[in-house]
């Protein structure tokens, strides 16, 4: 990225060398994502994040069949970057079918089939899901959408998309959101794949950038910095995955030794680098603070409620009461996750854990050198 943010200043869509120099790196970047998802560069529209490509899929797929229907199917434990966009459809008069799911937070494709009618113009389900880890099974429900004529079927892959193949004729999918901080890229950068005669509305208006589909100068260095990273992620995929699980499994045996500890998603079908667990009888919030002065960074959901008072949407979409659910905790591990960090993991976590729950107060302190009460 160091040459297009201290050298490359044109705009891609000038037509002068400068313009022209920033051009061949934005097209570059669209031909590397491109053939990472069995696509052409044409199909790929780069964005400010995951978030913009999933409000771009879902709003430019909806405006654009509404001629058609208004009926949208999706699931109970989709990403907020999803759910609250879907629930501003449906101020405009769209239909919102949210499924339910299993214990371990996967759609049945027997009952999305069911939804399925005639007024049918989009269905949208999360790869795997950014909390529990699970992954839904999507060739099937890609088959069971096909069986209507028309529906657009968008998948958020942002989560999966450093560990699972985003093959697109293999998917069936029409749309695939990315976010490129997800595989180490920059923040502040996505990219939403739109398959060659699909129809979108544009949803901010301008130029013609990303071929009239997603106005305003685009961000090169970043759309540079996605392809990169991703093409790196795609490289080491087998490797990692292999890596990851083998240290989450190892973490997970450990937490499970504490009493009233269990894992949530699914036990085979989930992603390798996210162990999400509910601890009964704690909360998380206060685990997690807790783990963090042991340097420890954890989250209690998505990264993106952080603050929030209100329990997981997906823990309680399949089925943990509340007060359980207040006891979630999720650690996720990436590809500079070393065996050490792992040994460390599985002595502190357990502790604080049960610590926590026999409601002892340690004092320790905290960066600045203060006491703190945890």
């Amino acid at each position: 990225m160091l040459p297009l943010l201290t050298g490359v200043f044109g705009n891609p869509s000038s037509a002068h060398a400068y313009g022209r120099a920033a051009r061949a790196a934005l097209d570059g970047a669209h031909e590397s994502v491109a053939a990472r998802l069995n696509a052409q560069g044409r199909e790929v529209v780069f964005t400010s994040g995951g978030t913009e490509a999933n409000n771009l899929a879902l709003k430019g797929a909806a405006w654009a069949g509404k001629g058609r229907g208004h009926r949208i199917v999706t699931s109970s434990v989709e990403h907020h970057a999803v759910g609250h966009t879907l629930r501003y459809l449906e101020k405009f008069g769209f239909e919102v079918v949210e499924l339910p799911v299993d214990r371990y937070g996967r759609v049945d494709p027997d009952q999305l089939e069911a939804a399925l009618n005639d007024k049918t113009i989009l269905v949208s389900i999360m790869l795997a899901n950014n909390e529990v880890g699970t992954i839904q099974p999507i060739t099937e429900i890609a088959a069971r959408v096909r069986t209507r004529k028309g529906v657009v079927f968008h998948v958020d892959a942002v989560q999966a998309a450093p560990y699972v193949d985003l093959d697109v004729e293999a998917l069936g999918a029409d749309l695939v959101s990315l976010g490129a901080h997800k595989f180490e890229g920059p923040k502040g950068v996505g990219a939403l794949y739109v398959r060659h005669g699909t129809h979108i509305l544009a949803q901010q208006q301008g130029g013609t950038q990303e071929r009239h589909r997603r106005a305003g100068t685009e961000n090169v260095a970043g759309a540079v910095g996605l392809a990169t990273a991703y093409e790196l992620a795609c490289a080491e995929r087998a490797e990692t995955v292999a890596r990851l699980r083998e240290q989450r499994d190892r973490l997970l045996a450990a937490v499970l030794e504490t009493a009233g500890v269990e894992a949530t998603g699914h036990p085979k079908e989930r992603l390798p680098g996210l162990l999400s667990i509910v601890a009964r009888d704690t909360d998380g919030a206060s685990v997690a603070m807790s783990l963090d002065l042991e340097g420890i960074a954890c989250s209690v959901g998505s990264a993106c409620t952080t603050g929030s008072t209100e329990v997981s949407h997906v823990l309680t979409a399949m089925g943990y009461p509340e007060e359980e659910a207040r006891g979630a905790l999720r650690l996720s591990l990436g590809r500079t996750t070393t065996d050490d960090e792992i040994a460390t993991a599985c002595d502190v976590v357990p502790r604080v854990i049960a610590s926590m729950r026999l409601g002892t107060v340690a004092v320790t302190a905290d960066p600045l050198g203060q006491s703190v009460s945890a």
